[in-house]
């Protein structure tokens, strides 16, 4: 069985090192629209064909899962009741000389359930891509790099060692930068990838402390290991506090969440590989897979209440005001994500991972349904949008569902996993349970409201849509009239399927029963949130609800300044020591070595005219030393 694990991170690797090295071949770099056409093709065939036989032996995986025999019964993990198997294998050990790092991969519930996740998704995305990204001459290094990241998402998901996980962790730092920076003759598009890789990196400093200190404690890196170990409580306290600034940064959240939004620079299918699959989802898997471990942490689980409930009230606030539809969807996984980490604060790993599914599910449709609408206007702006919903009706239908998903109406999806959230935080004990609750209900009528305006600006009310010229990059096509090519229809039209009717899997999926108080509450303030927001759109179409938000819509839409805060506090003061460090390079110490380089050149020209090959000044100083010598003895006699 772990060959077959090991088949299934290979291939998206293979995929990629094919789609890079074999796109172009034998032609080399391409110089026509022909040549970059066929290489388009092949590297279409490269990406595609591996991702889904990855899909394959990951749903083979599952079902050979589900005959498996594992543990149950009360302190059993949630996922042994649909998937009981387990499978562990070492393909070899490195020895360090102090802990020994084992290469070994794992498959039970949890990863497999993760693992269906990244591959349908990642599929879905590649697929997709061939009609959006249908005119760029670098689609075969885009193909290839999302093959990277969903090998480097796989590796992560399959890890049966830290240190195994961690370099999964650090390749999907590597190819979001690559991805987000795609169209990088744009200056923001490239900043805002190295602002995602820099701030990431930031938490990962702290991520890599924490897996040294459990590995140490523990004697192992693998994972089984590191859980059974008997840590001390405070060295368990302070790795999970490091691990957690990892979290904070992979998946957005609080107080490293400012990358997420810049991100929306990248193509639209990579957000919504991002935002549904990989990266940002990898923090809250890390946890769950840790989770015996955080539970023995209680502080930590308490600064994890906090962030939770600060970044998912927050960031529904800044997507009520944003104008840019990637950026509502950006903002809204922010908060979302915040939801499960206040679920794993409350101590339901199985709401936070029943959540983390059906959030990939819709996630992934509302940007690839934003994808379609943004091809068609050409714009990603919803005051360029307006009256969509003739002109794109499969996408209206879909993105409807994915909306509905999002505010957790039934049937969808999200009413289910959002009310095991809301329930395991409402039943949940901790300093910080009131705020944290408060904070959900709040998220819940906010998400009603920022959903249903995204909604009406972007399908309903007067029509704004004017042919543009060819955009610049960062924005994919331009509008044509029609609805977009069935390679990007057909992954949406699959994604709603799951976006609707994944919701009644939970109780198999996540051990979790539906608290139908909790669903009303949750449902009765979503539609309060949303019937305000319509209420104004209604009397006023042509304005922008967000006006709702009054004198607090400005520091809404800018997030609350927190960028500008950290250039204040952070990144100006870092430039400004740079630039001391540089000037002090510049004079002290090449003005040193310049110094000696001068010091040496007068010297050697000192030198220079006593050694200058004539002989009578050489006998006359011979003479003269000899003279000096002679009255020295007589003196001193």
């Amino acid at each position: 069985m772990i060959s077959v694990v090991a088949l299934i991170i290979v291939l998206p690797f293979a995929a990629a090192v094919l789609g890079l090295l074999g796109s172009r071949w034998p032609r080399g770099v391409s110089r026509t629209d022909r040549d970059d056409l066929a290489a388009g093709r092949r590297a279409a065939w490269f990406a595609i064909a591996p991702g889904a036989a990855s899909a394959a032996l990951t749903l083979w995986l599952a079902l050979d899962l589900s005959r498996g025999a594992g543990r149950s019964g009360p302190g059993a993990p949630f996922w042994t009741g649909l998937l009981p198997g387990h499978a562990e294998g070492t393909l070899t050990v490195v020895e360090t000389g102090s802990v020994p790092i084992s290469v070994s991969l794992r498959a039970d519930g949890l990863s497999v359930l993760a693992g269906i996740l990244v591959v349908v998704v990642a599929l879905a995305v590649q697929v997709y891509s061939v009609g959006y990204m249908r005119d760029d001459s670098r689609y075969p290094s885009y193909s290839a790099f999302i093959s990277l990241f969903t090998s480097a998402m796989l590796l992560v998901v399959y890890a049966g060692d830290l240190i195994v996980l961690y370099a999964g962790w650090e390749a999907m730092g590597l190819c979001s930068y690559l991805l987000i920076g795609h169209w990088w003759e744009d200056r923001a598009n490239s900043r805002a990838a190295v602002k995602a890789f820099l701030v990431t990196r930031l938490g990962d400093v702290g991520f890599l402390f924490g897996i040294f200190t459990l590995g140490v404690a523990a004697g192992s890196f693998r994972i089984d290991d590191v859980l059974r170990a008997d840590i001390p409580r405070g060295t368990l306290i302070i790795a999970t506090l490091l691990l957690l600034a990892g979290v904070a940064g992979k998946s957005a959240q609080v107080p490293l969440q400012t990358w997420l939004p810049d991100a929306m620079a990248g193509p639209t299918p990579i957000s919504a590989l991002i935002h549904a699959a990989t990266m940002v989802a990898a923090g809250i898997f890390l946890v769950v897979r840790l989770y015996p471990a955080f539970l023995a942490a209680q502080p930590t689980l308490d600064v994890l209440a906090v962030i939770a409930a600060i970044g998912m009230l927050g960031a529904a606030l800044a997507a009520l005001a944003q104008d840019d539809l990637k950026r509502v969807l950006a903002y809204s996984t922010i908060s979302q994500l915040a939801y499960m980490a206040g679920a794993l604060a409350a101590g339901s790993d199985g709401a936070a991972i029943f959540h983390l599914v059906t959030h990939g599910a819709f996630k992934a449709l509302l940007f690839l349904c934003a994808g379609v609408v943004i091809h068609h206007v050409g714009s990603n702006l919803m005051s360029h949008m307006g009256g969509l919903r003739a002109a794109l009706p499969v996408t209206f239908w879909s993105m409807t569902i994915g909306f509905a998903a999002l505010m957790g109406l039934p049937p969808a999806s999200g009413l289910f996993s959002k009310d095991a959230v809301i329930s395991a935080i409402e039943h949940a004990h901790g300093p910080a349970q009131p705020f944290l609750y408060a904070s959900a209900l709040l998220t819940v009528g906010v998400t009603g409201a920022y959903a249903t305006r995204a909604w009406l600006r972007t399908f309903f009310g007067p029509e704004r849509i004017e042919p543009l010229p060819e955009p610049p990059p960062g924005t994919a096509h331009v509008f044509d009239g029609r609805e977009a090519p069935r390679s990007m229809l057909w992954p949406v039209g699959v994604l709603a399927v799951p976006a609707l009717l994944l919701g009644f899997a939970g109780p198999g999926m996540a051990g979790v029963e539906t608290d139908w108080g909790a669903a009303a509450v949750s449902l009765v303030l979503a539609l309060l949130g949303a019937g305000i927001v319509y209420a104004l759109w209604r009397a006023a179409p042509e304005q922008d609800p967000a006006r709702l938000l009054g004198p607090f819509r400005g520091p809404c839409e800018r997030a609350f300044s927190v960028d500008a805060l950290y250039a204040a506090l952070v990144a100006r003061p870092v430039l400004r020591l740079a630039r001391g460090v540089v000037r002090t390079d510049a004079t002290v110490v090449d003005g040193a070595v310049r110094g000696s380089g001068r010091a040496t050149l007068g010297l050697s020209g000192l030198v220079r005219l006593i050694q200058n090959g004539n002989a009578q000044l050489y006998v006359t100083g011979v003479v003269a030393g000899l003279l000096i010598l002679s009255v020295a003895a007589v003196v001193l006699a």
